[in-house]
């Protein structure tokens, strides 16, 4: 299973904070994962097809190669700025 996390603008747009999939080759990666996702329909798309789009797999920021495994935390948010 993995344990999906969307945090401000892209919670907002999604209308959830959390998600559980199960974890198939299909989702084998940040990139597989994410084109799973946007396949759900165009507000998943939206939200989760900005380019400046931040992903951290178990804390740690990921790259669209980085693999994932059965049990890992995926996040997603928009960047953040600070004043």
């Amino acid at each position: 299973m993995l344990r999906l996390l969307f945090f401000a603008r892209v919670r907002e747009q999604l209308g959830c904070d959390r998600l559980e999939l199960p974890w198939s080759a299909d989702s084998a990666t940040v990139e597989k994962l994410l084109s799973r996702l946007q396949q759900r329909g165009p507000q998943w798309q939206a939200a989760l097809g900005q380019p400046n789009l931040l992903v951290a797999v178990n804390q740690c920021v990921a790259e669209p190669a980085d693999s994932l495994r059965e049990g890992d935390e995926v996040a997603f948010f928009p960047p953040v700025t600070g004043g």
